[in-house]
C-alpha cells in the first residue's frame, strides 16, 4: 500500500489504472471494524481501492470536537493495508482547501431534518469535500455505512442530481456484540456511559419488531416508544428520535415503509446516532416468509 498526501500525486498515481474498477471509501479515519468491512466490500468488487483520511473542518460547528477528533494515522495505515487497500490518501487541510472556499455543494431537502436540524452547515461540508474527493479520485463506485444512513442518502441524492459517473454502494451497520454501532466517537464514553449507549440499538430493535406486529398506528406512537425506552437511561440526551420516508427523509402519512427510524443521542459530551430501515411491503413479505 502507497500512502499519498497531495492532489497531483494521487492523480498520477491513479492513471495507470483507470482502464479498471476504482473504489474509493472516503473516511475520517481512527479506523474500526465498520470502516474496514467497507474496505473488504471494495476490495471484493473493484481492482484499485483507494482509501481517503481527512478530518475534515468544513463539517464542524464551533463548538464542536474537530480538535479533539480521535487521529492515529500510523494505526489506520496499517490497518487498511492488513484489508487490502491500495493507496491511502491522506491529505492536508492545507492541500484540500488551499485558499478560504467560495463553492460549496448543497442538497435541499434531505440535509434539513435529523442531523442536518441539528448541525447547521455538517452536510454542506460533508457534500463538499465528498464533491472534491469524487473529482480526485474518479472511482466507480464509493463505499459508505448504514450507520450514517441520511448521509449516505445525501451522497446519493448529490451523485443523482449532479451526474457523478460512479454507484454509491450502502454498507450495513457493524456493530459492537452488544449491539452498539461501532463509531470512532465511542472511545470518547466513560464504562458507564458505554454500558448505557446500548439502549440505542434495544430501543430500536424493540420498535422494529413492534412495527412488524403492526402495533403502532402513527409514526408518533413508535417515537415515543423509543423516546420512553432510551430515557429509562439516566445518562441519555435525547436530541432526537424521527421516523421518515426513506430515503426522501421526508415525513410519513402512514407506517408502510419504506422508513427511517433514526436517535441521536448524547452521553455525556459524546453525541450518537444509530437508526434501523424498515422495508416496504414487498421486502417486509419476504422476510416474513
Amino acid at each position: 500500500m502507497k500512502i499519498i498526501e497531495t492532489i497531483q500525486e494521487l492523480r498520477k498515481e491513479l492513471q495507470p489504472h483507470r482502464s479498471n474498477a476504482i473504489g474509493l471509501v472516503p473516511t475520517m479515519g481512527y479506523l474500526h471494524e465498520g470502516h474496514l468491512s467497507l474496505i473488504r466490500r471494495a476490495k471484493q468488487e473493484c481492482n484499485t481501492v483507494v482509501v481517503s483520511i481527512f478530518v475534515n473542518p468544513l463539517q464542524f460547528g464551533p463548538n464542536e470536537d474537530f480538535e479533539r477528533y480521535p487521529r492515529d494515522l500510523e494505526r489506520d495505515a496499517q490497518l487498511a493495508e492488513e484489508v487490502g487497500a491500495d493507496l491511502l490518501f491522506t491529505p492536508s487541510a492545507a492541500e484540500m482547501y488551499p485558499r478560504p472556499i467560495r463553492t460549496r455543494v448543497t442538497v435541499a431537502g434531505l440535509t434539513e431534518r435529523l442531523c442536518g436540524a441539528s448541525r447547521p452547515g455538517h452536510f454542506d461540508g460533508v457534500t463538499t469535500v465528498v464533491s472534491k474527493l469524487f473529482h480526485i479520485v474518479e472511482p466507480d463506485r464509493a463505499y459508505f455505512g448504514q450507520k450514517d444512513a441520511q448521509q449516505a442518502a445525501v451522497i446519493q441524492q448529490m451523485v443523482q442530481d449532479l451526474n457523478f459517473p460512479l454507484e454509491v454502494i450502502v454498507c450495513p451497520t457493524v456493530r459492537e456484540p452488544d449491539g452498539l454501532a461501532l463509531s470512532s466517537r465511542n472511545v470518547y464514553l466513560s464504562e458507564e456511559e458505554r454500558r448505557q449507549a446500548t439502549v440505542l440499538f434495544q430501543s430500536l430493535q424493540e420498535a422494529e419488531k413492534r412495527w412488524r406486529d403492526g402495533a403502532f398506528s402513527s409514526a408518533a406512537e413508535m417515537e415515543a416508544f423509543i423516546r420512553d425506552r432510551i430515557e429509562t437511561q439516566p445518562l441519555a440526551v435525547i436530541d432526537y428520535v424521527s421516523v421518515l420516508r426513506y430515503p426522501a427523509l421526508e415525513l410519513p402519512e402512514d407506517l408502510h415503509g419504506p422508513l427511517i427510524v433514526a436517535v441521536a443521542v448524547f452521553f455525556g459530551k459524546t453525541r450518537l446516532i444509530d437508526n434501523v430501515v424498515l422495508p416496504g411491503k414487498e421486502e417486509a413479505a419476504c422476510f416474513a416468509r
